[in-house]
């Protein structure tokens, strides 16, 4: 590799929904960029979501800046047109994207940062993170869990009800995933779905847009020091897509709380009594995938960077997108993470100019 190639003012590491949307950005002030993807295609995190994830918005609110995702075959898109639609959105604005590259680490030299893939490296004046999140699934830790014998899998790794027919399984997690994985394993196996507090249904006409505009008049109201009395309605609350009214119609949307611990076929809930499992489905969210940027000193105890609007307060010229309200409201949305990369790539061009 020349070092015409490796060297630019941005590397993005990721090559999902804040990736491409960074990119239309920098594009559109000219600012030279290198996309590095560790994904042997377009798409990012919705490759690896399972076969039947429908949005829970309509394609006009999921859409990247640009360029609006073209109607869909129904109301909410189905994992497989948002790829075709990042596929395509990539092409047409002829990104430069590298992958499959998985990048080790990125070092600090001087006013560059080196970014390190293997044996190969690229240097940039900027890093603009948009790793994500789908890469480190959260499990949480239950006595007796490494001996049960019977499949654990997390949502991440969730393709289809197919391995869970007849079965009896437990899906952990009150948000959309859970609802929508309990959906449809509950149409061929017997489900017991435990959340930690009562799941939050929103009513049957609320949809992602709602809770996008709901969002954005909460950060309003908070820029402006003002509390704003309007019904909750946070992105983790569960949308009633067809396949979730069709789960209530059938009675199966009930709850109950976690249960204590595992044995080796069954787990024990609070009353002491013991039931027989064949698997348990966590849809138990994810972590901030981050350790490309441990050689930087700058990922904290919690595993989160420090962050103002975005920026690493202790390295001056790395950026975070997309990893969720901590870098951005809603930036961990197709909808919502264009304001993210529009601002983050203002705050980048003025750090250029003046270095």
């Amino acid at each position: 590799m020349n070092q015409k190639q490796t060297e630019t003012d941005v590397i993005i590491i990721g090559g999902g929904q804040a990736a491409l949307s960074t990119a239309y950005f920098l594009k559109r002030k000219k600012i030279p960029f290198i996309i590095l993807d560790d994904q042997d295609q377009a798409g990012g995190a919705w490759l690896h979501a399972w076969e039947s994830l429908r949005l829970f918005s309509p394609n006009t609110w999921s859409s990247l800046s640009g360029w609006m995702m073209p109607i869909t075959e129904q109301t909410y898109p189905t994992r497989n047109e948002v790829i075709q639609y990042l596929s395509a959105y990539e092409q047409r604005y002829q990104f430069s994207i590298v992958r499959p590259v998985h990048v080790d680490r990125v070092e600090s030299k001087g006013k560059y940062l080196d970014v390190y893939a293997g044996e190969k490296f690229w240097r940039a004046k900027v890093v603009v993170s948009a790793t994500g999140t789908w890469s480190k699934p959260f499990i949480p830790d239950y006595p007796g869990q490494e001996n049960f014998q019977g499949t654990q899998l997390h949502s991440a790794h969730y393709l289809n009800a197919d391995p869970f027919k007849d079965k009896k399984v437990i899906v952990v997690g009150g948000g959309n995933s859970g609802a929508q994985i309990l959906a449809e394993v509950s149409q061929v196996a017997e489900t017991i779905w435990v959340t930690k507090s009562p799941p939050q249904f929103l009513s049957d006409d609320v949809d992602g847009r709602v809770l996008f505009l709901r969002a954005t008049e909460r950060l309003k109201a908070q820029q402006e020091g003002k509390v704003i009395d309007q019904p909750v309605g946070g992105l983790g609350d569960i949308v009633m897509i067809d396949s979730v009214k069709e789960a209530r119609e059938r009675g199966v949307l009930h709850s109950r709380p976690p249960f204590q611990s595992f044995t080796i076929n069954s787990v024990i809930w609070p009353d002491g009594s013991e039931e027989h499992v064949d698997a348990v489905i966590w849809c138990t969210g994810f972590k901030a995938s981050l350790d490309h940027l441990r050689s930087l000193g700058a990922v904290e105890q919690d595993n989160s960077v420090e962050v103002k609007d975005g920026r690493s307060v202790k390295i001056a010229n790395l950026w975070l997108v997309g990893y969720g309200d901590w870098t951005g409201l809603a930036s961990a949305t197709l909808i919502g993470v264009s304001r993210t990369a529009r601002a983050t790539v203002d705050d980048v061009a003025d750090y250029l100019a003046n270095i």
